[in-house]
């Protein structure tokens, strides 16, 4: 259950009921080799409240690092608050994990990008592709690497060590937009998504949107944690168009 302070969508009243939290991601280690998770850990579970909190109004989220193998009976998924917003209310789906490998956009230092220029308008000459869209960081939702930024990057420290803080996770509105699909699509909608169609189809759209979330202004949910604290303590930011 959600204990902390929580909002009506887009206005200053405070919604008083109890909330159950909105299960977001559920992800197994054995799904994920290389992802670094504590140790007796072997399963992540991240929920949120669906209602606005904070300054700039977004969900809230919980992570838990679990063992699945002390996991008891497994209660029914209480179901979402009726007057939830239900762009803040995940479509079920099942997650089908895919590694990439990425590189820095908005955290990339002034000085490597002025080095790179040049490279990177050989890149957009000879292939069309932008570094920032089909090489940088990855969209979508995803685990690890860069945060997908929409703005500034903001960085959170630890509250008990200072140090900054690790990227977890990212919950995005979108998987890919007009530029990115030409990468960074999924493996397994390449089939189905037709080029300048991927907005268009019935198809393309299902992939582009497929866990139904609208975050703001096609925003994301970033959630980060301090892996050189024991216990781990996670941190959030959230920024959109």
């Amino acid at each position: 259950m959600c204990a902390e302070e929580h909002y009506v969508r887009n206005s200053s009243e405070l919604y008083d009921a109890e909330v159950s939290l909105v299960p977001i991601v559920q992800v197994y280690e054995t799904d994920v080799p290389g992802f670094e998770f504590p140790p007796g850990r072997d399963l992540l579970q991240v929920l949120w409240c669906p209602f606005d909190h904070g300054e700039f109004c977004y969900p809230l989220p919980q992570v838990h690092w679990r063992d699945s193998g002390a996991v008891g009976p497994v209660a029914s998924t209480p179901p979402a608050p009726a007057d939830a917003p239900k762009a803040y209310v995940p479509d079920p789906c099942v997650v089908h994990p895919e590694p990439v490998s990425e590189y820095p956009s908005g955290d990339m230092p002034q000085d490597l990008h002025d080095a790179l220029r040049a490279r990177f308008d050989q890149l957009e000459k000879e292939t069309g592709w932008l570094y920032w869209y089909h090489l940088a960081d990855a969209p979508g939702i995803k685990l690890g690497g860069y945060p997908g930024w929409t703005q500034e990057p903001v960085w959170p420290d630890c509250a008990v060590c200072g140090r900054r803080m690790d990227h977890l996770l990212t919950v995005a509105s979108w998987e890919y937009d007009g530029e990115s699909w030409r990468t960074w699509l999924p493996l397994e909608d390449r089939g189905v998504v037709d080029g300048e169609d991927t907005f268009r189809c019935e198809q393309g759209l299902a992939a582009h949107h497929a866990a139904g979330l609208m975050l703001g202004d096609a925003g994301g949910v970033y959630v980060f944690e301090c892996r050189s604290c024991p216990d781990r303590p996670i941190g959030h930011w959230f920024d959109c168009s």
